[in-house]
C-alpha cells in the first residue's frame, strides 16, 4: 500500500522576523536625511499583533510604510502580513497609520482555499484543522500541484506551506 504524503497551509507570522523588520527600518528612518528633525515612531504591540506607525504628514508617513513594507520583504515575510487597519490624526499635528499583523486564516478563506484545491480535481484531502488546513494525498506530484496552484492565486493573505512529509 502507498504511503500518504501531506503538507500544512497557515498564515503564521514569524515575531523575530517581524521586529527585527521594525528594528531595520526603524534605524534606516532614524538616518534618512528626509526624516531629520520630524516625528517618526515604528511601534510594534505583540499582545494586539498590530504595528503603529506615527509622521509628521501623510506624505512622511507613505514614505516609513514603504520603508517597513521594504524590511519585511528583505526579511523574506509577505507583504500581506501587514494590512492597514486605520490612519488618523495623532496628537501634536502628526498622522498615525495602524496596520493589523495577519497570522491565521479565517473560515471563509480556509474554505476558498479547500474549494480551490478541490477544484482542481486532483486525488488530494483538504482538511481544515483551526487556522491550518492539512491536504494529503498519495502522488507527491499532485501535492506539488496544488502548492503551485495557490501560490499563483492572490489572496488577500499570507499562506506558508509547511511540514512537508
Amino acid at each position: 500500500m502507498a504511503k500518504e504524503h501531506s503538507f500544512d497551509i497557515s498564515a503564521k507570522a514569524d515575531m523575530q522576523e517581524i521586529k527585527n523588520a521594525i528594528a531595520q527600518a526603524q534605524k534606516e528612518a532614524d538616518n534618512r536625511y528626509d526624516f531629520k528633525g520630524l516625528t517618526k515612531e515604528i511601534n510594534l504591540n505583540e499582545k494586539a499583533k498590530t504595528v503603529t506607525l506615527i509622521s509628521s504628514s501623510d506624505n512622511k508617513l507613505d514614505a516609513l510604510i514603504d520603508i517597513l513594507i521594504g524590511k519585511i520583504i528583505k526579511r523574506g515575510l509577505s507583504p500581506k502580513t501587514l494590512k492597514e487597519t486605520s490612519r488618523e490624526d495623532a496628537s501634536g499635528g502628526t498622522r498615525r497609520a495602524v496596520f493589523a499583523i495577519i497570522d491565521a486564516i479565517g473560515k471563509d478563506d480556509a474554505k476558498q482555499i479547500v474549494k480551490e484545491i478541490k477544484g482542481l480535481k486532483l486525488k488530494v484531502q483538504a482538511a481544515i484543522q483551526g487556522d491550518e488546513i492539512r491536504v494529503s494525498g498519495k502522488s507527491l506530484n499532485d501535492l506539488q500541484t496544488v502548492i503551485v496552484h495557490l501560490k499563483s492565486l492572490d489572496f488577500d493573505f499570507p499562506i506558508n506551506f509547511g511540514n512537508y512529509r
